[in-house]
This record gives structure tokens, sequence and C-alpha cells, in this order.
């Protein structure tokens, strides 16, 4: 079995750290610093057997240099030459194995060109995707249009609701009070609240969530529902799918 656990880092980082059950290997993703990783590898006695890296942005590689000096884990990212270290550069339908587990990547361009997502079918399957898709959110448009950010999400949402959400940002919260100005009569987005508040207030973390949940809940895979376009045209152009996911965007960022 795998599982899958936070590393908190900088002031909403998760660096997620997965382990094998049955020995101390174990692989980070997105590890942009390397201080809290060491922390958790040495005082769980485990063994770092490789990185991925979902985009270059430097709070998901700055750790990179350090662990694989200490490490020498194997690494899978982006085809990206701005990243140092990539053993094994992938993009979309590539695959790679980790800890067993087979990985699908797909490239999810949008919050930058060449961000990946990393899916792992089974049971749970799980999904590690950067800062493409979070809860209730979804990550700003640095480097791309919002039609490629709009088909990356699509893409996601379309993998099985059971699918785990594991976000690099602790950025529950805040996600859902824009959500709640966005589609106020959402009933599932006002309990999710709820259970999120109270998970914070006792300082757990409120990831990974569902594709599922996600598509119930957060606006940006919400763009075809009536209640949304409303909300969203009060702001700007709305009408399709699209134009909604843009305009919604847009208002987001001035939130």
């Amino acid at each position: 079995m795998l599982s899958v656990t936070p590393i908190p880092a900088f002031n909403d980082n998760y660096i997620w750290l997965l382990r094998e059950d049955s020995t101390s290997r174990a692989a980070v993703v997105d590890p942009g610093d390397a201080t809290p990783v060491i922390e958790a590898l040495e005082r769980d006695g485990l063994s770092l057997d490789a990185i991925l890296i979902t985009h270059h942005h430097a709070d998901h590689t700055g750790g990179l240099a350090e662990l694989i000096a200490r490490y020498s884990p194997r690494v899978y990212g982006p085809d990206n030459p701005r990243i140092s270290g990539i053993d094994e550069r992938l993009g979309e339908g590539d695959e790679c194995r980790v800890l067993g587990r087979r990985f699908e990547v797909m490239a999810v361009p949008g919050h930058t060109l060449d961000h990946i997502a990393f899916f792992a079918p089974g049971v749970p399957p799980l999904l590690f995707c950067g800062d493409t898709l979070f809860s209730a959110g979804c990550g700003r448009l640095f480097e791309g249009r919002p039609e490629q950010m709009f088909d990356s999400l699509t893409r996601l949402a379309a993998l099985p609701g059971e699918t785990l959400v594991f976000a690099a940002h602790e950025y529950t919260l805040a996600n859902l009070r824009f959500a709640l100005a966005a589609d106020p009569n959402n009933a599932d987005l006002q309990a999710y609240q709820a259970q999120c508040e109270q998970a914070r207030a006792l300082d757990r973390p409120t990831l990974p969530s569902t594709l599922e949940q996600e598509r119930r809940i957060n606006p940006f895979l919400r763009g075809h529902d009536a209640e949304v376009q409303r909300h969203a045209a009060a702001q700007g152009h709305a009408g399709d799918a699209l134009s909604t996911f843009t305009t919604l965007r847009s208002w987001k960022d001035r939130f």
C-alpha cells in the first residue's frame, strides 16, 4: 500500500510525501524547500527514492539540488531546461513508475506552460496537480491563456470521481470565500465550507479533496451551471462554459 501525507512548507505549501507501507522507500512531490523534507525522512527512517515535479516555480523546485546531493533520487518532471536535475523529462501521454505505482502524465498548461500533473490509476486513484487545480479554486494564469487552463481543468475533471486531489497549497478557505460569491446558493458548497473551517480550526489540512467533491463545489469546474453563469455575468461576459470560466478567473484575481 502507498500512503500520502503532507509536509507543510513556507506559509501554505504542501510537499506531498509518498511512502510504501512495507518498506522505507519514499518519494516527494514538488519539494520547494529541502529542510522539512529531510526532517520528515530522517524522523521516520525513510530513503528518498524519487521526486515528482509539476512545474518550474521556485516554491516547487527550490529544494531539488540539496535533496539530489543528499539522496540521489530519480527525478521526474516537465521538459523545461529551467529546471535543473530532471532525470526523466515527461509530457502528455508519458508514464513513470514510482514506488511500484504507475503514474500517467497529463500536460495541464495554464498556470505555467510547462505544467504537468501526475495521475495514478488504482484504488484509490491519486492526482498530484500542483497549482492547476485547488480545492474550490484553480491556479492563476501566469503564462497560459484562459482557453488552456479551461481545457486543462476540463480534462482533470473528467477523471474518476473518487480520485484524491493532492493540490500543492492550503488555499481552500480563501477559495471558498470566492466560490460562495460565485455560487452562493450551492448547498454542497456551504456544507463543505463548514467542514473545511472545522478542519483548519483543528490545524488539519483540507486536502486531499476528491474530484467528485470538486465537481460539486468548485466554480471553475462549473462554468456550465446556470447559477454560476448568472453570477459571473454580473462581473463581465458569461454565456458558455469557457467565457464563464474566463470571467470567473478575472473576478477571482481582483476579489
